[in-house]
């Protein structure tokens, strides 16, 4: 049996070997031309489907998927950080039969009837959120809308924790002291910031993304959890419940967890309160004046979900006039741009939407991505189970012949894998 293990693994490895080797050499053949003027990227160029991708996309498995099924791939080399909606119309021109877009894009009845009348058959966002997506619209012309979920959680969720603890132990602040060569010497006061260890984290949005947050904070530091979100998340507290058994036995005191029916609730309680919430009409602005200020003086506050969750300018103002309140940002209501006065804010540490920025997370979006057009291209049915990681990590040959993630496809009344 472990003389079979071994082979087994050999070959597995032998196969992803091949795998890297061929989306390689598939690289190293490309070429390169324009559309309506607009410079791409041609892989597979006898393919029968054409597929646009509007940017790079990071690894080489995703284009494979493409290949695989037979697909003319045109990867966009526009210079346009964000393309505009006539640039991408250019893109696909009469003739394209599906898009790999991104978040930063604007696909509404514009852009969907566009790819409608070029007989497009499939779009997938790269992103697990698809707010940039009106979804209604692509229903409307009978097109899928594929997302990328269930490989961005444990990478946000770690992004969100080290934002946590950059803001809370002032560590972007001492980095820009260093770098200005000010340090002259220890001092008791220097850049004093506050111990979490058994203090009480606060979450609003207990998915997935949530959890895993949650998890890490109450099992790596000890701290209590209270949570909102209109759903109990029953795994989460058998968990942390679990958890807290285990600290009693070896004598330590147990850590709780409560979920309570209100934001400002945890507002109040938490030391810590980390935005991990859909954006819709109840959450935009979210966190506004008012709300800001039931949090504790000294709190943290922390937005790795979406911008518009925050009321912006209302934040700023908070930092300003309450300098021992930190946040750390992942997104901006306003992206790309901050509102004035954030950058201004020592108290507030600000990175660019790196929150999936893992290799591991961004290759896998973009597998998943198109893995969506391939297998709507293709005419599989959908993948109907939480887990989506046989479209990530298994070889071809072994991957379900399926669309991992449709957002509309009961709408469509496409076929499952069950079915």
């Amino acid at each position: 049996m472990a003389l079979a293990r071994g082979i087994l693994a050999a070959v597995s490895s032998v196969a992803r070997q091949s795998e890297g080797k061929l989306g390689f050499a598939q690289r190293a053949f490309a070429s390169t031309t324009s559309v309506n003027g607009i410079p791409v990227e041609v892989h597979n160029e006898s393919g029968s489907k054409r597929v646009i991708v509007t940017k790079t996309l990071p690894g080489d498995r995703w284009l494979q998927y493409l290949i695989n099924a037979d697909c003319r791939v045109e990867v966009c080399k526009h210079p346009d950080i964000i393309l505009s909606n006539a640039t991408i119309k250019k893109l696909m021109g009469n003739k394209c039969d599906g898009v790999i877009g991104q978040l930063t894009e604007d696909w509404g009845s514009e852009l969907f009837e566009a790819l409608k009348q070029a007989g497009g058959k499939a779009y997938s966002n790269y992103a697990v959120g698809y707010n940039n997506v009106k979804v209604d619209e692509a229903t409307k012309r009978g097109l899928p809308v594929g997302n990328t979920p269930g490989v961005l959680t444990e990478t946000t969720a770690e992004l969100a924790a080290a934002l946590t603890f950059a803001a809370a132990r002032r560590v972007v602040e001492a980095d820009v002291f260093m770098r200005a060569g000010r340090y002259q010497g220890w001092l008791p006061d220097l850049f004093v910031g506050n111990l979490l260890q058994n203090k009480t984290v606060g979450i609003i949005g207990a998915g997935r993304i949530g959890a895993a947050y949650a998890r890490m904070m109450v099992e790596g530091h000890k701290m209590n959890l209270v949570y909102y979100d209109p759903y109990p998340n029953k795994h989460l507290e058998e968990y942390i419940k679990l958890y807290g058994e285990l600290l009693r036995h070896r004598g330590e005191p147990p850590v709780a967890c409560k979920r309570v029916e209100t934001v400002e609730e945890v507002l109040k309680e938490a030391d810590v309160v980390s935005l991990h919430c859909n954006l819709d009409a109840s959450t935009r602005h979210l966190m506004n004046a008012s709300r800001l200020n039931m949090m504790k003086k000294n709190a943290v506050l922390v937005n790795a979900a979406r911008g518009p969750c925050i009321d912006e300018a209302a934040l700023v103002a908070h930092l300003k006039a309450n300098p021992d309140f930190r946040c750390g940002l992942d997104v901006f209501e306003d992206e790309p741009a901050m509102k004035p006065g954030l950058a201004d804010c020592p108290n507030a540490v600000i990175v660019p939407h790196i929150a999936s920025a893992s290799l591991w997370t961004r290759s896998g979006m973009a597998t998943l991505a198109a893995a969506n057009v391939a297998g709507i291209l293709s005419g599989y049915p959908v993948w109907n189970k939480i887990d989506i990681l046989p479209f990530v990590e298994k070889p071809m040959p072994a991957v379900p012949r399926a669309a991992p993630s449709i957002v509309n496809a009961k709408e469509l009344k496409l076929k499952m894998v069950a079915e």
